[in-house]
This record gives structure tokens, sequence and C-alpha cells, in this order.
């Protein structure tokens, strides 16, 4: 089937995010994401799953175990298993990314109090 933001699954994530679930299987998770601006994720890490952000549209602020990595459009970051982390939208420019995991993070996401 034909993916796209009209068709798949959609849920509202953080202050007010969006997320659309393009595929959703045990091995991959392909979602299309958007932030508006001064929004960001909570601090986190994933045991196993390797992820992979392409960013489509803005600026997004990734921390990293400790480290800070500007990504613009058309450029992209790879996060691997046990890495702290989460995005943030600094910009007053909307955020739109790809996020590509493997394998699915369902019930593979532990929080970290800052």
């Amino acid at each position: 089937m034909i993916k796209s933001k009209n068709n798949s699954h959609h849920y509202i994530w953080g202050s007010n995010c969006d997320s659309w679930v393009l595929n959703n299987s045990e091995n991959l998770s392909v979602k299309q994401e958007k932030m508006p601006p001064n929004t960001s994720e909570k601090l986190h890490f994933h045991e196993k799953a390797e992820q992979f952000f392409y960013i489509l549209k803005g600026e997004a602020m990734f921390y990293i175990n400790d480290e800070k990595f500007s990504v613009k459009t058309g450029e992209s970051i790879t996060i691997i298993p046990k890495s702290k982390h989460y995005i943030s939208n600094e910009s007053p420019q909307e955020l739109e990314f790809l996020v590509i995991s493997s394998p699915s993070t369902n019930n593979d996401r532990t929080e970290v109090k800052k």
C-alpha cells in the first residue's frame, strides 16, 4: 500500500507535535514528524533501536550524550542504541523530519530524569 500523511495513523506527542506512522513493523519503524517552534522531546534512550533522522524542513537541535548537534534541511543524523538523546526545535520556524528506527522503538524507550 502507498503511504502518506493523508492515509497513515496520526498522533500528537509532547507540546502539540505531530507524528504520522508510515511503517510500523517489529523490525522497522518509519515516521514523519512535525514540531512547532520552541518545542522539544524528553531525554530518553533505546536499548535496542538505532535511529536515523532526516530533516525535511527547518533546523533541529539534537542533544546526544551531553553533546549538541545542529542538523539542517537535507541533512541527517544517526543515534546508536543506549545513547541518551532528545530532539529540539529551538528556531522560530516549524521543523519537519523523518525518523527511521530499527528495530521499532515500540516498548523500547526509557525516559531519563535530567
